[in-house]
């Protein structure tokens, strides 16, 4: 029969509720269409459509027009999910003989006009027609998604008899649902790209086969020679190994291709020693950590604050009011929370709330327009919990869980000040200067700060002019000694100066290691840095661990993982081993970024 899209008042069926399908209904709800989203599991429909509340902002933004959201409802049986589909794409997992049952009940159950497409990204469609009728092979394709909404290419391939007609129509449809859809010419195992992948992949097995290199050296040389992350190596672990070698299984046997130096060599040297990758706890090619995270795929891991005024700014207008609140999950997914913020600086958790909380430094430096804000770990129930009281330009703020209190700088207020998680209870606890006849003067501009509670001790930057080497680090009791004033305090140690622009700190407590990014004036700027506070103040010194960092601004230390996280206004964010060695770009683009906060490990 004549096909014809007959699509109006009628949904979109999506067979399989996990990482992938979650992700393909998502991308048809932010487009405003109608979803169904079967799954034999209920664990797995309930996030999914945790994950789609989350993360479907992220993905309308690519939506070619402005467009209300698309409902989406949940299913534990096929037929009731695809009854009156137009569309129906299983994502279910890489099993032919699977797919072939599926693709055999959608047939039973769907309408006679309905399109199959399949997501698989290793099996052409034209092996699942075994239970399929004749005429319905005629509405079969392989639609394969790579990973939206940060990979929004969609790979559309004939079963060798589908309707011509289908092509241009879903090409449109992709592109109005913000996909970058490709149509492969002629049936193609691999399809486009997994033929270009699988090539390198082969090459990369064969170097590590014959020992001429190793993972890091090779993902080192692929990221500085083609810039492109992630990296081959930690792809396929990510991916996992076991899917690697499966599908490069259907190479050999396609091309009659020797497998002793790729799949053979991978099985008797990771797989059959339980070396999967990332979801296992033996790691793959890289070895895992000393506490491998098993972070969910879609929660959040960490937040970021982008100001807003980076190469993601279209009109300079609104600079003053561009900011932005974001998550990060493990798989490097960047979701938008909040927006319209004034200037955001600095983000921090509070896991024992369930709360993020984060600065402002409000449209005009000089004026007391800055605030604190909260929000829940998911953007909702937005709040000013602290504003007025002489807030100028609040910077770095520390979330210290045991008092629930929140400490923070204030740079044009030349000051630093605590708060409860309310906002009550506000106290400056040191001042550099009166406002506003000191303003004009840097050298008091309080910007970076860490607190030591075990200790009792607070430490904070004041950075001088731009790039002008003037910067110091101090470090004073947490309480105002008795009979003084935050004006007054005579417990300040001036640990380091002359320092080219010190912005954020860290504090290990256990181990008395000061960490602090510098966005001064190169060398010795644009660096993350550390020092021993643990002796003497005449003897401390501090050492430069990284350079070259693009203005970098926020950091976080991971002590459990001994890696230190960081920010820059060059639109990335950074991994660094404690030493500073290691260095990976986790998220490189047109943003903005300075405050970053961890949930769990990326």
């Amino acid at each position: 029969m004549t096909w014809t899209p007959v699509i109006e008042d009628r949904p979109i069926s999506i067979l399989g509720a996990g990482f992938l399908g979650r992700r393909i209904a998502c991308v048809f709800v932010a487009a405003g269409y109608v979803v169904h989203i079967y799954d034999p599991s209920a664990d797995a429909l309930e996030a999914a459509a945790k994950y789609i509340d989350l993360n479907k902002a992220a993905y309308a933004k690519f939506v070619q027009r402005p467009t209300k959201y698309g409902l989406y409802s949940l299913f534990l049986r096929t037929a009731d999910a695809v009854c009156d589909a137009w569309l129906a794409v299983e994502a279910i997992p890489e099993d032919l003989q699977l797919k072939i049952e599926t693709l055999g009940t959608l047939d039973e159950h769907a309408p006679e006009d309905c399109i199959f497409a399949s997501n698989s990204s290793s099996f052409r469609s034209s092996l699942m027609l075994d239970k399929v009728t004749s005429t319905r092979r005629k509405q079969i394709l392989n639609m394969h998604f790579y990973i939206p909404p940060t990979m929004r290419a969609v790979e559309l391939m004939t079963d060798g008899e589908t309707h011509t007609e289908i092509f241009p129509f879903l090409v449109g449809f992709l592109e109005s649902c913000g996909m970058l859809p490709v149509v492969v010419k002629k049936e193609s195992t691999g399809f486009i790209f997994n033929r270009l992948w699988a090539a390198i992949k082969r090459e990369i097995l064969l170097i590590l086969a014959e020992g001429i290199s190793e993972p890091r050296e090779i993902d080192l040389l692929w990221d500085q020679v083609l810039r492109s992350g992630p990296p081959p190596c930690k792809l396929m672990d990510e991916v996992g190994l076991d899917t690697v070698a499966f599908v490069e299984d259907t190479y050999i046997r396609e091309r009659r291709l020797d497998g002793k130096m790729t799949v053979k060599w991978l099985w008797e040297h990771y797989l059959r020693h339980g070396r999967l990758g990332n979801k296992a706890r033996e790691g793959g090619l890289y070895s895992p950590t000393k506490k491998v995270p098993c972070p969910s795929d879609d929660s959040p891991v960490a937040y970021l604050i982008d100001v807003g005024i980076g190469a993601n700014l279209t009109d300079l207008k609104h600079a003053a009011a561009n900011g932005k609140l974001l998550s990060l999950t493990a798989h490097g997914e960047i979701s938008t929370l909040v927006t319209g913020l004034r200037l955001p600086d600095s983000v921090g958790i509070s896991k024992s709330t369930s709360r993020i909380f984060w600065t402002c430094m409000g449209s005009l430096s000089a004026t007391a327009d800055g605030c604190i804000m909260s929000a829940r770990l998911d953007g909702s129930d937005v709040r000013i919990i602290l504003q007025g009281k002489q807030l100028y330009t609040p910077k770095q703020l520390v979330v210290e869980e045991i008092s629930q209190k929140l400490y923070f700088c204030d740079r044009e207020g030349m000051s630093v000040h605590r708060c409860n998680f309310d906002g009550q209870a506000h106290e400056v606890l040191v001042s550099r200067g009166a406002c506003p006849n000191d303003q004009l003067d840097m050298k008091r501009w309080c910007v970076g700060i860490a607190v030591d509670i075990q200790a009792g001790v607070l430490y904070w930057t004041q950075k001088g002019p731009s790039k002008a080497g003037q910067g110091r680090i101090f470090r004073a009791n947490i309480e105002i000694p008795a009979a003084e004033s935050p004006e007054s305090r005579t417990d300040i140690e001036t640990l380091l100066e002359d320092l080219p622009e010190p912005i954020d700190l860290e504090i290990d407590s256990r181990k008395k290691i000061l960490y602090w990014t510098d966005r001064g004036e190169h060398p010795k700027g644009c660096s993350l840095n550390s020092a021993s506070v643990d002796g003497e103040t005449s003897q401390i010194q501090k050492s430069i661990l990284a350079r070259n960092f693009h203005e970098p601004v926020g950091l976080k230390l991971d002590a459990e993982q001994e890696k230190i996280y960081l920010t820059d206004l060059g639109g990335s964010v950074y991994r660094v081993n404690l030493d500073g060695s290691g260095q990976e770009i986790l998220v490189r683009d047109g943003g903005c970024y300075t405050g970053i906060s961890l949930v769990g490990s990326l």
